[in-house]
């Protein structure tokens, strides 16, 4: 493997896992000893200040991590003060209305409920906290149990699920009517 490929593959590496990294483990992947290994590492650590970059290498004893510039952290939080903002489509919102009233439930009541798969929706519910993994059913294949989270409670301004509006007899049959549009929706798109 060439240098640049090995840069390559360790800086992957440090980025992708996000935490400090063994320095012998990445020998290992590039197939080189440990000392060589520090060398490259070195050698990283050392282009990144030579060009001015916003990371660099931290080391801890005999691992590393790629991190940050402490000098970068004032354009971070700039960023991280303006989250991005949290769209609810009206498939998630039927789904967080489920999971609201009917927790703790799994994923297969839902989708009873709805009559169609509901993964996207739960992995953007579970995404903005507004949902959570409550424990695991005792039941065969122990499925998830999915209930809503404080985030839920402040989102719609109520302090306790007691102050959720009476779901009338109408909704819920739109509900129902809703969900089963969207199955032959599907049905016809898989033709």
């Amino acid at each position: 493997m060439e240098r640049v490929q090995e840069e390559a593959v360790i800086e992957a590496i440090l980025f992708t896992m996000g935490e400090s990294v063994e320095v012998s483990k990445l020998a290992e992947v590039i197939g080189e000893n440990v000392r060589t290994t520090k060398k490259i590492l070195e050698e990283m650590q050392q282009k990144y200040e030579e060009e001015n970059r916003g990371i660099m290498l931290a080391w801890f004893d005999d691992s590393v991590q790629l991190c940050t510039k402490p000098e970068m952290y004032e354009y971070l939080i700039q960023i991280a003060k303006n989250p991005r903002k949290m769209t609810l489509t009206d498939t998630v919102i039927e789904t967080l209305s489920i999971i609201a009233y009917k927790q703790p439930v799994t994923r297969m009541d839902i989708e009873r409920i709805r009559g169609v798969s509901c993964d996207h929706a739960i992995n953007k519910l579970l995404e903005y906290d507004l949902i959570t993994e409550l424990g695991r059913l005792d039941a065969p294949g122990r499925p998830l149990l999915f209930g809503t989270t404080e985030q839920f409670l402040r989102c719609f301004g109520v302090k306790s699920l007691e102050e959720l509006p009476e779901l009338n007899p109408v909704q819920l049959e739109e509900f129902k009517q809703q969900a089963q549009e969207e199955v032959q929706l599907q049905l016809n798109l898989e033709v």
